[in-house]
């Protein structure tokens, strides 16, 4: 199996991701936009990840790579891949396939629950998931609004869309499981500005504290990887 990721910043790397991709003995390729490295083709993968950043899909002028992703991403989806993305990789899917992506009312920045809907909790991608699992969240968008054909699986206090899946091969999740300490040392120190204070913001100390639930949720990752993996090769997706 064939993974591609687009990394658009050097300090958000897919952490557990990689390290599934090893044990399932995965060919990893990667594009660092940041770099203005050259997209892949297509036929170049089975899978695409699309990791978070600080900026904004709507942000094309700023960052004209911008472009060629969502072109990229569009082409995937349209090729019937698995398409996976996170934070920022999910609002770019939702982009992509019609959605709306604004700024929310509260920015939310650390540990924070999520509840499944009835619907992901009957999905074999997410069943095994808690009904509110703690799970580590950095973003200040959210995606508003999808086309019909998406199913939203998951909402927090602060955002009413946690994730979606489209045409059942298309998984946007705007909560991080694949978080590595290393991943989120390299955010407080790169994006600590936005610590300021706030509702659902919390500070470095209570972030660096959460070392169960960042274990929960790169085994929460494992499984959802693994369920993926499984209903791909079966064809039940």
């Amino acid at each position: 199996m064939r993974i591609h990721y687009l990394q658009h910043v050097p300090f958000e790397n897919p952490g557990r991701i990689l390290e599934w991709a090893d044990k399932n003995n995965c060919t990893v390729t990667a594009t660092h936009l940041y770099k203005n490295e050259t997209l892949p083709d297509v036929s170049d993968f089975d899978w695409l990840v699309v990791m978070g950043g600080p900026m904004n899909i709507y942000e094309d002028q700023k960052y004209p790579w911008l472009i060629g992703e969502k072109q990229l991403i569009k082409d995937a989806i349209e090729q019937g891949k698995i398409v996976i993305g996170i934070c920022l990789g999910s609002q770019l899917i939702a982009d992509v396939i019609g959605g709306k992506v604004v700024r929310n009312n509260h920015r939310e920045i650390g540990w924070f629950p999520i509840t499944l809907s009835e619907k992901a909790r009957l999905s074999p991608a997410f069943s095994f998931f808690p009904e509110r699992p703690v799970v580590f969240h950095w973003h200040g968008d959210v995606v508003a609004d999808l086309p019909a054909a998406a199913v939203v699986i998951a909402e927090s206090e602060a955002c009413h869309n946690q994730g979606f899946v489209y045409q059942e091969r298309v998984f946007g999740l705007q909560f991080h499981l694949e978080n590595t300490r290393p991943i989120i040392e390299a955010l407080i120190e790169n994006c600590g500005d936005e610590l300021t204070a706030g509702d659902y913001i919390q500070q470095p100390e209570v972030i660096r504290s959460q070392n169960a639930s960042m274990l929960q949720d790169n085994q929460l990752m494992d499984q959802f990887l693994d369920q993926v993996k499984r209903m791909d090769q079966e064809g039940s997706i």
